[in-house]
């Protein structure tokens, strides 16, 4: 059982990017989702929320979240956002924007494309094929722990 939802943490993230005066895309979005799920992994070994995260051609998505802002495309999320309710919940989402808040949609669907759990889950696809695949969490759990040990 998840800590959270995929819509608590998107809420969360959205009024985080108020409160730093910074514009977050439904791109940017998805990939803060997939790192605060792989971290909350690492460090709580278990999810921070039980929706799936799929290998897209532009990065891991959660695809609940991704039809909530769709009708936006390229445009920044208007909405307020709120906060979660758990404090050990809040920080994790702090940390994690800290470290990748300040990186452009672009550079962090990089990040992804170069790093293991988004490749697996793609591998034989070619660039541009659209998939469904899952980046399952024992994947990211296990990559991140890596990085973590080699920091």
């Amino acid at each position: 059982m998840a800590d959270s939802t995929a819509k608590a943490v998107t809420d969360a993230f959205v009024r985080l990017s108020r409160e730093n005066r910074s514009e977050i895309t439904n791109l940017k979005l998805q990939k803060l989702l997939y790192y605060a799920q792989a971290w909350y992994l690492v460090f709580n070994d278990r999810p921070l929320f039980d929706e799936n995260i799929e290998a897209w051609v532009h990065g891991p998505v959660v695809p609940e979240i991704f039809r909530l802002y769709k009708h936006l495309r390229w445009s920044p999320i208007p909405d307020a956002g709120a906060a979660v309710d758990s404090e050990n919940i809040e920080d994790h989402l702090r940390e994690v924007f800290r470290v990748y808040g300040g990186l452009s949609a672009t550079k962090l669907e990089r990040l992804t494309h170069s790093e293991e759990p988004w490749k697996d889950a793609r591998r034989g696809l070619p660039i541009d094929e659209p998939s469904r695949n899952v980046i399952s969490p024992e994947s990211m759990k296990r990559y991140y722990s890596t990085l973590l040990e080699n920091a």
